[in-house]
């Protein structure tokens, strides 16, 4: 049995997230299909993380097992993308060791979100949509805060008694390109909802409805209820994982 990585990009507009569930269509339940046909043998896909409904990725990972080797050439790759829809892409490859692990290998991840402060249909799955005055310096202010904490229990989303809420943020920052303003943020681990959570409560500091005081009193209370809501999933990117056996 040989293991496989596979790297993919994904417009998540039409996916009901990464992981298969019932009675919808996701990213994960498609990749399967479309490898089973192509090697001719029921395959299952274990991705790095689980992308919620609506929300891109412009990379993502994951892995499998098959029986047999696999000639990989820039025909097979054709051929999977051919056999894909348009808005799930494959950009390669590789046999990794039987022991690597798409979730739990990644030492690394980034996340982006994506604003637009002028309404534009075209980018209404792609871009959130937020035309209120904000304090950039103020909100980077409070991302250096971010790299201090260890603890993002109040970020998080359905909790459970037995979850680990310590994560290592090591680059968070507010940049302007474009027609966009976009929030980037990498750490080793994320907990559920945590960057759509985090970028609400930076957008609350950005209009002033908080203070920098205020956004360390909402870390350290530990509660979700005292940060701000949010932001919609469509404006959500994961933009790079990072593994020590992948080339960057």
């Amino acid at each position: 049995m040989a293991r496989y990585f596979i790297q993919l990009s994904y417009d998540g507009t039409n996916y009901h997230g990464w992981q298969i569930q019932p009675n919808a269509v996701t990213v994960q339940s498609t990749l399967n299909k479309a490898l089973s046909t192509l090697l001719r043998t029921p395959v299952e896909t274990i991705g790095c993380g689980r992308t919620d409904t609506g929300v891109h990725a412009k990379m993502y990972f994951a892995h499998f097992d098959f029986p047999s080797t696999i000639a990989i050439d820039s025909r097979f790759i054709r051929s999977l993308n051919g056999i894909l829809p348009m808005d799930i892409a494959i950009q390669q490859l590789f046999q990794v060791s039987d022991e690597a692990h798409a979730r739990f290998d990644a030492v690394s991840r980034q996340y982006e979100y994506h604003l637009i402060s002028v309404k534009d249909p075209f980018l209404r799955h792609w871009a959130c949509y937020w035309p209120y005055e904000l304090d950039l310096g103020k909100m980077n202010e409070a991302c250096s805060l971010l790299l201090k904490q260890n603890d993002f229990s109040c970020f998080c989303k359905g909790l459970t008694d037995d979850q680990s809420t310590i994560c290592k943020v090591t680059d968070a920052q507010w940049f302007s390109i474009s027609d966009r303003l976009v929030f980037s943020i990498t750490a080793n681990r994320f907990l559920r909802n945590m960057v759509r959570a985090i970028t609400g409560t930076l957008l609350e500091l950005g209009e002033n409805k908080l203070s920098l005081k205020d956004f360390t009193s909402i870390m350290e209370s530990g509660n979700r209820s005292d940060a701000g809501s949010s932001v919609p999933a469509h404006g959500l990117y994961l933009t790079r994982i990072e593994y020590p056996f992948v080339k960057k």
